[in-house]
């Protein structure tokens, strides 16, 4: 039981993101606008880096998880374990999100409401999907850098959360007009399989593109850095 307790805690750190994010901006956005449900996204990965940190590495995202795996700051071979488990994570986040807005007047569930990532019609300004997956590499590739310079033992202890949180909030800021900010694979399935249709027929891209940036991310860091 000891060694499912990684997962498990990748499990809930993962719905917590999908909730505190993903459900401020079901819920809320109208109220918070752009900068609230950017902070609500970073407050949640700043949360669960100090509260599951130091049990799984707060990773509750597959392009993370995969992008330290590629620099070695990670066994490869706990990496579909991780992965299922942000994924069953995420879902589980959206289901809290989906339970709660469809009970709530008014409410009508597509994708334009529930917090999905995409292109064309599913994008808030109709951005195309070659500028949705540039933005998705660099953005990922952001944040990645920063979780990597985490792993550097020159980092400065207990700052990391810190720095992951608000460079979540940051990449949230630039790219929600975009295609509400992915960066995150299990993010973007946790809501996406509760709309269906074009939502999960562009799901592909958020997996593809946030991987890629990951991998980007890491080795920018590891080249800069003196880690060895």
């Amino acid at each position: 039981m000891k060694d499912l307790k990684p997962y498990i805690a990748e499990a809930l750190g993962t719905g917590i993101l999908v909730l505190g994010g993903c459900g401020t901006a079901v819920l809320a956005a109208n109220k918070v606008g752009v900068l609230g449900v950017s902070l609500a996204f970073g407050l949640s990965l700043l949360i669960m880096a100090y509260v599951i940190g130091h049990i799984s590495g707060a990773h509750i995202n597959p392009a993370v998880t995969i992008g330290l795996a590629s620099i070695k700051k990670f066994d490869w071979n706990k990496v579909p374990g991780y992965i299922t488990a942000q994924i069953i994570g995420g879902i589980l986040g959206g289901l809290v999100i989906y339970v709660i807005a469809t009970n709530t007047p008014g409410f009508v569930l597509s994708a334009q409401t529930f917090a999905v990532n995409g292109w064309g019609e599913l994008s808030p300004t109709g951005v195309g999907i070659r500028t949705v997956f540039f933005t998705e590499i660099v953005m990922t590739a952001l944040l990645v850098f920063a979780v990597a310079s985490t792993t550097d033992k020159k980092f400065t202890p207990g700052f990391g959360g810190i720095a992951v949180g608000f460079m979540l909030t940051l990449v949230h800021m630039i790219s929600i007009p975009v295609d509400n900010t992915s960066v995150n694979p299990a993010r973007s399935m946790g809501v996406a399989i509760f709309v269906g249709g074009q939502a999960t027929s562009q799901l592909w891209l958020f997996f593809v593109a946030p991987i890629i940036g990951g991998i980007i991310g890491a080795f920018a860091y590891k080249y800069i850095s003196d880690t060895k």
